[in-house]
């Protein structure tokens, strides 16, 4: 029991009076974690905002820590305004539950990440949004594809696994001209802000997911929605904050602290993947073929090379398709310093194997398993002559 005039100590723990000065500042942005936010009175309560950022309402809808973020990665990505979702296919999830409704359709390229697919085919159908497929190399089956009932087409550059480079221009252009009621989204992951800025090209929102580049540890999740227009950023925006997303103050730390090295480490990255593309086209037969858009013949280079000169770590290895799955399988298990795990953009260099076939509904699969290496930060020296041995055993066991 407290005394006369006097608080309990469990009282004054949490009502304590003390606050520490104002002005403090360092390198790294402060953690701040909250569900409730404490407003000074009923009025300030009533009259805080949180769409435009001007205030705080509650920890779903921002604190210091991923308002500084959100900021951060607007002028990453070229935008206006930017969202944070809790990853990269919650935010792209977030744009489609924005913009289509029952009876509308969605476009996505042959070549999109699968989960967009899969989220196409099972969910969106479930709720009435019909989908179609186009080929990203072939412009004519978009325009093909294009019609009323077409509310939103994705583009993706280059095209996952497979890392086909598309006319993005051309593309966007076609959706203006055959579909203007459509909004264009796109994902900039590969690109992570820094290859080319897809808003230049004309695209209305991107997404990102931040678990890549930014993040650049392979340790979080997170993925973020950013557009320019004030109308759109609005009806993202609502439907962000009706799903209740939102990502843990101790990852936005991360991702703002990952932030100031990124260009550096897009750039290693880059450079080790283009010499390591370079000496896999020297291993044929084993290797038919590489694909890496920054190399003359990867299918789209000349696409790349128009807009882009920044290719970031990916590349991938068509095998011979006379050599078996298991022996590929084997290959892969034999490496020492790749490891076999999903993701990429990460410091650890990563080597996961496909079908390509079974990745394709329009065909232009690749025959024989291919296999997709993301770059780390590991001496590209060393990453050589572990696949230099992996292939020689690889030819050892014919």
């Amino acid at each position: 029991m407290s005394q006369r005039g006097k608080k309990a100590t469990s009282t004054e723990l949490i009502h304590h009076p003390y606050q520490p000065p104002a002005g403090f500042e360092s390198p790294v942005v402060g953690v701040h974690k909250a569900s409730t936010v404490f407003f000074p009175n009923v009025a300030a309560l009533r009259s805080h905002h949180w769409l435009n950022k001007s205030g705080y309402t509650y920890g779903l809808h921002g604190t210091p820590t991923t308002f500084t973020l959100e900021a951060r990665l607007a002028t990453l990505e070229g935008a206006k305004h930017v969202m944070l979702a809790p990853s990269g296919l919650s935010a792209l999830g977030v744009v489609n539950m924005t913009v289509l409704r029952s009876g509308d359709t969605v476009l996505l390229p042959d070549n999109v990440y699968n989960p967009s697919k899969e989220l196409a085919r099972h969910e969106l159908a479930g709720w009435g949004i019909a989908h179609r497929l186009y080929d990203a190399m072939k412009p004519e089956t978009l325009r093909a594809a294009l019609g009323p009932d077409v509310k939103l087409v994705w583009l993706e550059a280059p095209g996952s696994v497979t890392l086909e480079f598309p006319d993005l221009p051309a593309l966007v252009r076609t959706v203006r001209e055959a579909a203007p009621q459509a909004t264009i989204a796109f994902d900039s992951t590969w690109s992570a802000g820094l290859a080319f800025c897809a808003f230049d090209f004309g695209v209305d929102v991107t997404i990102h997911a931040l678990t890549k580049y930014p993040s650049g540890g392979g340790d979080m999740l997170m993925g973020s929605i950013a557009c320019r227009d004030d109308a759109l950023y609005e009806r993202l925006a609502m439907t962000h904050s009706r799903l209740g997303l939102g990502v843990g103050a101790n990852d936005a730390e991360a991702v703002l602290r990952a932030l100031p090295t990124l260009a550096l480490r897009y750039a290693a990255q880059d450079a080790s993947a283009r010499r390591i593309a370079e000496w896999a086209t020297t291993q044929a037969p084993t290797v038919r073929q590489v694909l890496h858009p920054a190399l003359p013949g990867s299918p789209g280079h000349a696409h790349w090379a128009a807009i882009s000169r920044a290719a970031a770590g990916l590349l991938t290895l068509v095998f011979d398709p006379a050599i078996a799955p298991e022996r590929v399988d084997a290959f892969i298990d034999g490496l020492e310093l790749f490891r076999i795990g999903w993701s990429w953009g990460g410091p650890v260099s990563l080597a996961v194997p496909y079908q390509s076939q079974r990745l394709r509904q329009l065909g232009g699969g690749y025959e024989g398993v291919i296999v997709r290496l993301c770059i780390g930060l590991e001496s590209t020296d060393d990453l050589i002559a572990d696949l230099q041995s992996g292939l020689e055993r690889l030819r050892r066991e014919v």
